[in-house]
């Protein structure tokens, strides 16, 4: 094809650069930014969401609220921090000379996606850990008064101690022991581990070591053990649905990041070869 284009009389034959198409430095930039400015938003999320939550009934934000501010506040985020961290990787790349335009324009993007996706890798390599310190101290913060308790305690402990609580103070004395507890601790987290309940001879058992313990009658020991099997039941299903929720979100932010910082990554390298605004006129010259 270069050949024939050649051949022709005043035929121009554009010839491209042999300076590589990807300006890795720009790109890295671009990165480090958007990781910087994703933990400073951060930061700035914890400390807004814990002006915004009380343990005090009535006060605060409802939990359905935190939990879509929680979500936007994350696009918001992904937003600002792809928006800078794409526009600096195109503002700092090296200019193209002798490159078509159409060509400069998938560069431009591609370098903002680029630094995107490497922004999106060094945050969950090296961000991680310290930004799950900040939200492990800020919920600390929030439960001070009983994180002694709960380093103490495991998964099951308080659905055992609904099981063996004695209806008055007395009972409540003889109730189970240490041992007691820890084998039915045991026994229910062995056996909803895998989202299963607990089996029936497993549940007898239960019943007639919660009616022994209790003093209750074996019908209200089978009730209450029943009761705590389906509360179980519930929590493990707010679980997954609030992790669902927040896969989705976070899903939603990626991209979201991900088509921010290659539509900045084109203004910026618009900017850089002072053609941003010629282009959008010289697109619709071109249609008509």
């Amino acid at each position: 094809m270069n050949d024939a284009l050649a051949a022709q009389p005043g035929a121009a034959v554009l010839t491209e650069p042999s300076m590589a198409g990807v300006s890795w430095a720009a790109v890295a930039a671009g990165a480090v930014v958007s990781c910087a400015l994703t933990l400073v938003l951060l930061a700035f999320g914890v400390g807004l969401g814990l002006s915004v939550v009380s343990p005090w009934s009535g006060a605060g934000v409802t939990a359905t609220t935190f939990k879509i501010g929680t979500g936007l506040y994350l696009m918001v985020i992904a937003m600002l921090s792809s928006s800078i961290g794409g526009y600096v990787a195109g503002r700092l790349r090296s200019r193209w000379v002798g490159v078509r335009s159409d060509e400069v324009y998938f560069r431009d993007t591609a370098h903002g996606f680029v630094s995107w996706a490497l922004a999106s890798v060094i945050g969950a390599i090296l961000l991680a850990t310290p930004a799950t310190s900040l939200i492990g101290g800020g919920v600390s913060a929030v439960g001070q008064s009983t994180s002694a308790a709960a380093n103490r305690s495991g998964p099951m402990d308080n659905y055992v101690d609904t099981l063996f609580r004695a209806d008055s103070p007395a009972a409540q004395a003889q109730s189970a022991s240490a041992d007691a507890k820890g084998e039915m601790s045991r026994l229910f987290t062995s056996s909803f581990r895998n989202g299963g309940e607990l089996k029936s001879n497993d549940r007898d058992y239960v019943s007639k070591v919660v009616a022994a313990r209790t003093g209750m009658s074996p019908a209200d020991a089978d009730k209450r053990v029943a009761d705590v099997t389906t509360e179980i039941k519930a929590d493990a299903d707010a679980a997954r649905k609030t992790t669902a929720r927040l896969a989705f979100w976070l899903t939603a932010s990626l991209l979201l990041g991900a088509f921010c910082a290659s539509l900045a990554a084109t203004e910026g390298g618009g900017l850089r070869d002072g053609t941003w605004g010629s282009r959008a006129r010289l697109s619709s010259a071109v249609r008509t």
